[in-house]
């Protein structure tokens, strides 16, 4: 088993993130905020017995993407720039967990999600429009809910590591 390196997500996928015009650089943070939905269906499918608790980090993730877009206006022009890199920014992401346990890879994603709330911060620290921010912060609190979640889930089942 490879020994567990929890990357930094903004270093992993800056060659991607930089491709994207900065005024819309937030709307495909939000796309990697589906991305990372879908992760935890999959991993709720894993996990049947915790299928609820994961659900909902993959529906927080998705709100995080809804108030992104709804604070972060794309101008249609722009979907093309915005959409392009997705596909490998996401092969990227995903081939972080490819060669890790399940239990390793909730680690390495509940540590995803305080990186992903410091990326709202960073972003909040410098955005002139108050509501906007307030949205910002309200994204970084849903990373940070669902980072409790998963470091408690791991913590409680920290034996299951272990065979999983």
């Amino acid at each position: 088993m490879s020994e567990l390196v929890i990357p930094r997500f903004g270093e992993l996928l800056s060659p991607y993130i930089s491709q994207v015009p900065p005024e819309i650089t937030p709307r495909f943070l939000a796309l990697l905020e589906r991305g990372a939905a879908s992760r935890y269906r999959g991993w709720a499918e894993m996990l049947p017995e915790h299928a609820e608790g994961l659900m909902k980090c993959s529906e927080a993730e998705d709100e995080i993407a809804n108030r992104i877009e709804g604070a972060f206006h794309l101008d249609e022009s722009l979907r093309e720039k915005l959409e392009a890199p997705l596909p490998g920014a996401l092969d990227t992401y995903y081939e972080v967990f490819a060669q890790f346990s399940v239990w390793d890879q909730l680690r390495i994603q509940a540590n995803a999600e305080r990186q992903g709330a410091g990326a709202w911060q960073r972003i909040a620290g410098t955005h002139p429009d108050p509501q906007v921010i307030e949205v910002l912060n309200s994204c970084s609190a849903l990373e940070l809910e669902s980072a409790d979640y998963m470091d408690a889930l791991i913590e409680a089942h920290a034996p299951d590591r272990v065979s999983n």
